[in-house]
């Protein structure tokens, strides 16, 4: 039976049945009925296979990761990193892409409502799981928190308020909607009994399931971002839980595309087990493939040049020597495609693209394949238009573009949280930015203030989910960057989605957030 955290709005007919049962007082409410259900009633005696609810709860949230759409495209689309242009017909959709990237968003915006559904329902079903009624063992229960306070932080990072009901009650009762303030101590109070009871796990093959490391990783996250919620964290407790971090094993790690592949590394604290193919093919051309992808690529996702400009080495070209940090990747040419990289170059696609054999890619008219770094627009583009980004690539010694391993944490983000709650509680976090930039061939910084660190973190992190969730917390997801609707520049309110439509329809003791 499936179950969803708002209640549902029923068709009309199931409506005036249920009101001749109310009034007539004469028809016996049976098993059997179709119409009223369990959930309905607020009958929960726990879930019936704890573990097979855990797996299903894991398999949801990992579903939700790999998606290029939705949970990624309102951490990502919506920001200065990624875009997706309308090329002739392809990639129109209505304006779905371009409308997070202008950040011209309505409360009927399909993506709004799809993850809004997504996070909330995976609320509800580890409060299933955490329930006393469903005798979960304390690891399960243990990474039900876990999970339940990750879907639940970003219900309040998206949307700034927290609707929950308890497993027991029906789908009568409207959900409870926690402020910002009683959220985020919801969620810290679900942290802590994660990090009680979850096992001490380092670098593994294991690490696709909660551990005690991942927990301390969300610690930090939400802490840091406390004050967005009304909320006084201590920066010393972000410090804390990274030093934590790094006491069960994990670390920097130098080499940074090898961090992308399925091996066991220091840094990765806890990646999904979804497949990375969006991750790969989003962005790259019609005419790019793998062995074990002959149909190429989607030609969609792109990056604008001013975040490409943000590092270091040669503004114009991405080629090999010139002069860029490990970060911006590389494009090869005739004299390094090889049968290791398949063409296909790391990080930032810019300019000529290759075949395999080192010999010029061309589009599909036949003109040379060269990635421009300027666009356009959001729409007029042709199918050449914008750098591409990859970090997940698609060759064969790296297991293909359908392996299995996605990073959500890892401790580069846990090094710089650390580095920026230094900054915060007033120390110099210099030193410990310049450590990770010399890790990475980049030249260090002769000073870190907050413009630096969020710029840090761009060129640390990008595409991995984490853009919008740090340039509120700068005060820069408001600031005009090109494409933007000039209507929306400084318009604090889009800090916040709107509460998709369904939502506000469906529990009356929600409010629509301000500017919507």
């Amino acid at each position: 039976m499936k179950r969803t955290l708002m209640k549902t709005l029923k068709p009309i007919f199931a409506i005036a049945l249920l009101a001749m049962i109310s009034v007539s007082c004469l028809t016996e409410i049976v098993e059997s009925d179709s119409i009223i259900t369990d959930e309905e009633l607020g009958i929960f005696d726990g879930v019936g296979d704890v573990e097979a609810s855990l797996r299903n709860l894991y398999n949801g949230i990992y579903g939700m990761l790999g998606d290029q759409a939705n949970f990624f495209a309102l951490n990502e689309v919506s920001t200065d990193e990624q875009l997706v242009p309308t090329r002739g017909t392809d990639w129109g959709d209505n304006g779905i892409w371009r409308t997070l990237h202008a950040h011209t968003w309505s409360p009927t915006h399909s993506y709004i409502l799809s993850t809004w559904n997504q996070l909330n329902q995976n609320v509800f079903r580890a409060s299933e799981i955490i329930d006393p009624k469903s005798s979960a063992s304390s690891q399960e229960a243990a990474e039900a928190k876990f999970l339940r306070a990750f879907n639940m932080y970003f219900v309040l990072d998206f949307w700034g308020q927290v609707p929950f009901r308890e497993p027991g009650q029906g789908s009568n009762v409207d959900p409870i909607v926690m402020s910002p303030q009683e959220a985020y101590n919801f969620i810290l109070d679900d942290i802590s009994g994660a990090i009680a009871g979850l096992t001490v796990s380092g670098p593994s093959e294991g690490n696709d399931k909660a551990n005690r490391a991942a927990a301390n990783f969300l610690k930090a996250k939400v802490v840091l971002n406390s004050s967005r919620y009304g909320a006084a964290g201590n920066m010393q407790d972000v410090i804390n839980a990274v030093d934590a971090i790094a006491a069960d094993g994990y670390g920097l790690q130098a080499g940074y595309f090898e961090l992308f592949l399925a091996d066991v590394d220091n840094e990765t604290i806890w990646f999904a087990s979804t497949s990375v193919g969006n991750r790969i093919w989003a962005g790259l051309h019609y005419n790019q493939n793998s062995p074990d992808n002959v149909g190429g690529g989607w030609n969609g996702f792109t990056t604008l040049a001013e975040f490409y400009d943000s590092f270091e080495g040669n503004p114009n070209s991405n080629n090999v020597g010139d002069g860029q940090e490990e970060r911006r990747g590389w494009v090869p040419d005739a004299s390094n495609a090889n049968s290791d990289n398949i063409g296909i170059g790391y990080g930032f696609l810019h300019g000529q693209q290759y075949e395999e054999d080192g010999t010029i890619l061309k589009a599909r008219p036949g003109d040379p394949l060269i990635f421009t770094k300027e666009l356009p627009g959001l729409s007029g583009n042709n199918e050449r238009s914008g750098i591409r980004i990859i970090k997940y690539h698609p060759s064969d010694k790296d297991g293909g573009s359908f392996r299995s391993h996605e990073i959500v944490f890892r401790y580069a983000d846990a090094h710089l949280m650390k580095a920026e709650a230094m900054m915060r509680s007033g120390g110099d976090a210099t030193a410990m930015v310049n450590e990770l930039r010399t890790l990475r061939g980049a030249t260090p910084l002769g000073n870190v203030g907050e413009a630096q660190m969020l710029a840090e973190r761009g060129r640390e992190l990008y595409v991995e989910m984490w853009r919008r969730n740090d340039m509120i917390r700068f005060g820069q997801f408001t600031r005009d960057w090109e494409f933007k609707d000039p209507a929306s520049v400084g318009d604090e309110t889009k800090n916040l989605y709107p509460i998709p439509i369904n939502a506000l329809l469906s529990n009356p003791n929600l409010v629509q957030n301000e500017g919507y």
